[in-house]
């Protein structure tokens, strides 16, 4: 394989893995007033923490980690001899509360 072709085969292996950690994010507003405890958990699986609050709601966090991007590098060579490449990928947490009313219905 020639320089060139190991570069164009690396950019590509690039884009396919950004376009593979694409997320999907979920509209939570038209869900207010209709969405359950239990679909949540089927949706998401058990919550990572859970709590009663003092006038009887749930309020439930389910937290998700997630690539924030990778970084490439490729060294051809072209002065000193072999061609290289690395990478380096970096993860995000983020924390998703959502509460319940007392009929376990979600309400914020």
């Amino acid at each position: 394989m020639t320089n060139k072709s190991a570069v164009k085969f690396l950019w590509l292996a690039l884009a396919l893995l950004i376009a593979g950690c694409a997320t999907y994010e979920t509209a939570w507003d038209h869900r207010v007033g209709a969405f359950t405890y239990n679909q949540a958990v089927n949706e998401l699986g058990p919550p990572d923490q859970r709590a009663t609050l003092a006038d009887g709601q749930t309020e439930a966090d389910w937290i998700s980690r997630y690539s924030t991007g990778t970084t490439a590098g490729v060294g051809t060579g072209f002065m000193s001899g072999p061609s290289g490449a690395g990478a380096m990928s970096s993860y995000h947490q983020s924390t998703l509360r959502l509460t319940f009313g007392t009929n376990n219905v979600l309400n914020a």
